[in-house]
């Protein structure tokens, strides 16, 4: 169940029941604001950049998740354009307010809503900075302990070179030597940023210029080159980069084996190597390729070569295996998932690899549309043990990574 209040002169608060009952006795120590009433029309698209898709969830999800992760957050407040309350899903702790006019309007309305429950320390933050991490805002809290902070933002130095311009024309060049790229989520003593939005008149950069406009003392603390704020839409594949460093990454193996028969080569990894024996099976009885086409289908979970090529069928009969191997990278990629790297071991006595390793990887290297340089094709021998030590057969087998593109 959740509670609408109207308060004047537009300004909604939606609340549910909160996830630490330290936060409903009063108690509730840390809370964030995220901000998320603009339209943001430079990023382009349908919607306001907020709620556009971003590494399989919206842009404000990832900012969210980020506090959500921090245990010292014990309410959080998203502001949101009042056409955008059906963009938002009730979770326990989270409340929602509609913004107001402009930013400074936005954030104190968020403020307002902390009113009934005041916690002693508040981080504001723009939800467009999606790939803010967990670290930098525990961080942050940590350091608004100290009874002498009242205000503190991370911030990065200016590194390049400043210029003035007019008409695409050099007129001038400022120094760098004392300049800062602020950033958010910018933390606060709760009542004091409070008072000091109920008396600011203008339009502020952000929340550091409120307090600072107080006479309050604004600390700068390390930022983070990865807290970017979306706000073109070249932004959002820089964004999706960063995210995806916690990769979805998938590893299979595979292993084949084949036996020999009459023949005067074999057929490895798409290269015919000369022997005075062939391989028998189904298809060209490529058992490199067989254990690589596996390790893919396993990394995806999608079986092996016999479910998606039966050997009862009749067509696949003496099929060249690139045909497999071709369909598990296709497969892979219309998944959203690349090839990083593969590795195949051969197991035999004979015929000799080495002669024919670079030859194999240009071939795989060829059929997969990879470089070389991300493909391992060697050989070992079982020591005269075993089937491979007879030499009755050839075993292979292979590992792969597939990266979430």
């Amino acid at each position: 169940m959740h509670n609408l209040v109207i308060f004047p002169p537009d300004f909604i608060i939606v609340t549910i029941a909160l996830s630490h009952p330290g936060a409903i006795s009063g108690h509730m120590t840390s809370a964030a604001i995220i901000v998320a009433a603009g339209r943001g029309h430079r990023a382009g698209g349908e919607l306001p950049k907020q709620w556009q898709p971003l590494a399989d969830q919206r842009v404000i999800d990832h900012t969210i998740a980020a506090f959500a992760q921090v245990p010292e957050i014990t309410q959080c407040i998203v502001v949101v354009h009042p056409n955008d309350l059906h963009m938002m899903s009730l979770q326990a702790g989270l409340s929602i307010v509609t913004g107001g006019a402009t930013r400074a309007q936005s954030v104190r309305n968020g403020l307002e809503a902390l009113s009934a429950t005041p916690p002693k320390h508040v981080l504001i933050h723009d939800a467009a900075r999606c790939c803010i991490s967990p670290d930098l805002i525990s961080a942050l809290l940590a350091e608004l302990h100290n009874a002498d902070t009242l205000a503190i933002a991370p911030a990065l130095p200016v590194t390049d070179a400043l210029w003035q311009g007019s008409n695409n024309i050099v007129t001038g060049v400022q120094d760098r030597s004392a300049l800062y790229r602020a950033q958010t989520p910018q933390g606060f003593d709760y009542q004091t940023i409070l008072d000091a939005h109920r008396i600011y008149d203008g339009s502020p950069a952000d929340d550091i210029e409120v307090a600072r406009a107080a006479g309050v003392t604004a600390h700068i603390f390390p930022g983070e080159e990865d807290n970017l704020k979306i706000t073109t839409a070249a932004d959002f594949g820089r964004a999706e980069k960063i995210l995806r460093q916690e990769m979805d990454i998938r590893i299979g193996t595979g292993f084949d084996v084949h036996r020999f028969g009459p023949g005067d080569h074999v057929t490895l990894c798409g290269v015919k190597v000369p022997h005075d024996r062939g391989l028998q099976g189904h298809s060209d009885a490529d058992v490199s390729m067989h254990a690589l086409t596996d390790a893919i289908y396993g990394a995806l979970a999608e079986g092996d070569i016999g479910q998606h090529f039966p050997p009862s069928d009749p067509q696949w009969r003496g099929a060249d295996s690139h045909i497999f191997l071709r369909h598990a990278a296709q497969l892979a990629d219309s998944k959203g998932y690349s090839i990083n790297n593969l590795d195949v071991t051969l197991i035999c006595e004979r015929p000799k690899i080495g002669p024919h390793s670079t030859a194999m990887r240009k071939a795989l290297a060829d059929i997969l549309n990879i470089g070389i340089d991300r493909i391992s094709v060697k050989a070992t021998t079982s020591e005269r043990l075993g089937f491979t030590g007879r030499e009755e057969g050839i075993a292979a087998q292979a590992a792969v990574t597939l990266v979430k593109t």
